[in-house]
């Protein structure tokens, strides 16, 4: 089945343009690069009523998040979001376009967190990060405008997998109570051993060397990437889980 026309117009300019891959930039090089490129593309987001910072206390000091508010209604649903990147890039702002449509179409609030990067910071500082961010929405969301019956967890890539993994979580802890997930083509096993991971390692951006490279800097070769805190397909039980929509990329 050939791609999707308007990701192949995409692929077919990036590799038009003869921009090097990410994994050929440091980190804080390629953050800015990944940055820029999204704000070439970004077209026009639809507007919430509101967009507002608030700050979050986490594990390694206080973090960063953009609050999305669709309307003055209260008891919204809220959608705890975590952006991709392979845990060492991409910013609040270039998924500033998604949390905005994800606000308007669903009529949630979305919080997008800026959890902690690598190389800078290293497994399993934005798990803990993802965690902290949960624990502190579950108890605030009514003070945000939001139902605390409704809390949802999100992310797209490998922040798909920090969603999981707050789901997880959530359930071995016995709370927050977690309504629903949005898993969009969520990493959720680090072995890179299925079959895709051979069959597409080349040609789509996201390569065989990228990927490795994201490993490299956020994971220490002491960590175990089969624990489900890395790889939450390995957890042992899935009951009791949240329902979920698992988005995945089309080819």
């Amino acid at each position: 089945m050939p791609l999707d026309p308007q990701a192949k117009a995409l692929l077919d300019a990036i590799e038009l343009s003869g921009a090097p891959p990410l994994n050929a930039y440091k980190p804080t090089e390629a953050r800015a690069v990944y940055d820029q490129a999204n704000e070439q593309v970004r077209g026009n987001p639809p507007d919430p009523a509101a967009v507002e910072e608030i700050f979050i206390p986490g594990p390694g000091g206080e973090m960063k998040a953009w609050l999305y508010r669709p309307s003055d209604e209260a008891a919204l649903p809220v959608l705890v979001f975590f952006h991709g990147g392979g845990y060492t890039i991409v910013s609040l702002q270039s998924h500033d376009c998604v949390c905005r449509a994800l606000c308007v179409e669903a009529q949630c609030i979305v919080i997008s967190v800026d959890y902690r990067l690598a190389l800078e910071h290293k497994y399993p500082a934005a798990a803990d990060d993802a965690w902290a961010a949960t624990q502190w929405v579950a108890p605030n969301a009514e003070s945000l405008g939001g139902d605390p019956s409704r809390i949802a967890v999100g992310g797209d890539s490998a922040d798909g997998n920090l969603a999981a993994v707050v789901s997880l979580q959530a359930k071995e802890a016995g709370g927050p109570q977690i309504a629903f997930q949005l898993l969009i083509y969520p990493g959720t096993e680090m072995g890179c051993s299925f079959e895709s991971h051979q069959t597409f390692d080349a040609g789509y951006r996201l390569t065989k060397e990228l990927i490795a490279w994201f490993y490299e800097h956020y994971f220490s070769p002491e960590d175990d990437l089969n624990h489900w805190r890395a790889s939450p397909l390995n957890a042992d039980d899935f009951s009791g889980l949240p329902p979920s929509i698992y988005i995945i990329s089309r080819l």
